[in-house]
């Protein structure tokens, strides 16, 4: 297979070519936990607060009228509820609560409620998902790093500029404590920043930036917002694009590859899905490429990842997820959630990048997420103990009782035919994959999933939510169809 030098050719690249790159905001306010980088590259910001312990009325009702008072220091209250009385704030879009341990779990309920910016009226109480499933595997390079945190789902709540938060650990009620809350739990506000505006003279792309567009070199041109759909039998030379590259001896935070994690070499695939990438059978059962919106399409800040990518063996499952971000948001909305949910895992939680492989939004537009390449075996940080050898895709949204659009689901068809199909996987059959540890298998346990699965089969979860796993079963026959099978 014909891979793409990332690592070794982006400082020549940066010097001699003047790309179709998307320019920055010509201001943005810098993040909490990242000051140091320039304005230029911050299309966004942090806030975090840190929650504190509740008492009575103290998070009562009513309007936010300026910033809460000023407290101080003193012995810890009994109380084990936590959160925030009403306080005005930058403005933000996305919320989140995180905490110290990445082990510990957030056993209770998180609420918030915010007010509109330019509103006098704050919006009704919602839930935050206090599950913390989707991230990287705990004996990964990912989580030996050392940076990751224990963090809820976030929440889309749309532009806002006050907030109030109450956490309330599992068996509390009134005046009787419940179970400890995580140490060191906070409020992370994110706001994604503007989209980004093409610039008559953009500046020279950043080392990352180039990196991740090269990535996807020959499906798209350098400095590309979107790879182009391609028809059966066309995207079947795709499969020569799968490798992770030519690179063979990294350096440090180069690209690298992580099957002593866990992972299969490429010769050990499931009997259901016997075709190889690259062989005379491997690329006849690929399905027709969906067009996709790059990470430059959705206005990635490259600066905020570690640099070079992680790769697995092989790409021979789907785990589908929702995001359990809510479902306040407009299509033209999308790249703005997802530029959020990116600043989330990586600046609060402590992630390398974005967590999923892929993102669809409720209009079916299928978006990059980890960075490395669409056609290659990227290793994302979705399912705790099957991150190797499987990609994530998330749909924008929460899916419990509200139903997926039919884009939405079409697109998850779409995208596994042709992903699945450049690895010889049958979207329709199943896979063998080693657990990594988790809830519902042991470490080192082989596990038979279908190929494309909900999060819930591989991690005692209710994501994707019931209406969206309810879709599955339809759309891994689509997607075998689209094959040709």
């Amino acid at each position: 297979m014909r891979g793409i030098l990332v690592s070794s050719t982006v400082t020549a690249c940066a010097a001699a070519l003047t790309l179709p790159f998307l320019a920055g905001p010509s201001a943005a306010t810098s993040s909490t936990h990242d000051p140091d980088v320039t304005a230029r590259s911050v299309p966004g910001s942090t806030q975090s607060l840190p929650l504190v312990p509740l008492r009575g009325a103290h998070h009562g009702g009513g309007h936010a009228k300026g910033h809460a008072k000023k407290r101080t220091a003193g012995p810890e209250p009994t109380s084990t509820e936590q959160g925030l009385p009403q306080l005005e704030v930058k403005p933000f879009s996305l919320v989140g609560i995180v905490w110290d341990d990445a082990g510990a779990e957030l056993r209770g309920h998180a609420q918030v409620r915010t007010r509109p910016v330019g509103s006098r009226d704050w919006a009704d109480w919602q839930e935050v998902v206090t599950h913390d499933d989707d991230r990287p595997d705990t004996d990964s390079s990912e989580a030996r790093a050392g940076r990751l945190r224990g963090s809820t789902a976030p929440l889309w709540v749309g532009a806002s500029d006050a907030i109030q938060v109450r956490v309330r650990p599992d068996g509390a009620s009134g005046r009787t404590p419940g179970g400890a809350l995580p140490a060191g739990m906070r409020l992370e506000l994110v706001d994604p920043g503007v989209d980004r505006a093409r610039s008559a003279a953009p500046p020279v792309p950043s080392e990352n930036e180039l990196a991740a567009s090269a990535a996807n070199v020959p499906l798209a041109p350098l400095g590309s917002t979107e790879i182009p759909a391609l028809a059966k039998p066309a995207s079947e030379g795709d499969v020569e694009y799968t490798g992770p590259g030519d690179q063979q001896t990294p350096g440090p935070g180069e690209m690298e590859t992580d099957d002593e994690e866990g992972g299969y070499p490429l010769d050990d695939y499931d009997t259901d899905t016997p075709d190889r990438p690259g062989s005379s059978e491997g690329g006849r059962y690929v399905g027709p490429r969906p067009r996709m919106v790059t990470r430059a399409g959705w206005g990635a800040d490259e600066s905020l990842r570690e640099s070079g990518f992680v790769y697995t063996g092989a790409v021979r499952a789907a785990f589908v997820h929702h995001t359990a971000s809510g479902n306040r948001y407009s299509c033209s909305q999308s790249a703005s959630v997802i530029r959020g949910i990116y600043r989330y895992h990586v600046v609060s939680s402590g992630w390398r990048d974005l967590g999923y492989n892929f993102l669809i939004d409720k209009c079916g537009t299928i978006y990059e997420g980890r960075s490395g390449g669409v056609a290659r075996p990227v290793k994302g940080a979705h399912t705790l103990g099957f991150n190797s050898n499987s990609m994530g895709i998330a749909v924008l949204g929460t899916y419990g009782t509200t139903n997926p659009s039919t884009a939405a689901v079409d697109a998850v068809a779409d995208l596994t035919a042709w992903k699945l199909g450049l690895f010889g996987a049958n979207p329709a059959g199943t896979a063998s994959l080693v657990s990594g540890g988790g809830n519902l298998y042991k470490k080192g346990t082989k596990v038979r999933l279908k190929a494309i699965s909900g999060h819930r089969d591989g991690f005692s979860t209710e994501c994707p939510g019931d209406r969206l796993y309810g879709r599955l079963g339809g759309a891994r026959s689509v997607a075998a169809r689209l094959q040709g099978r």
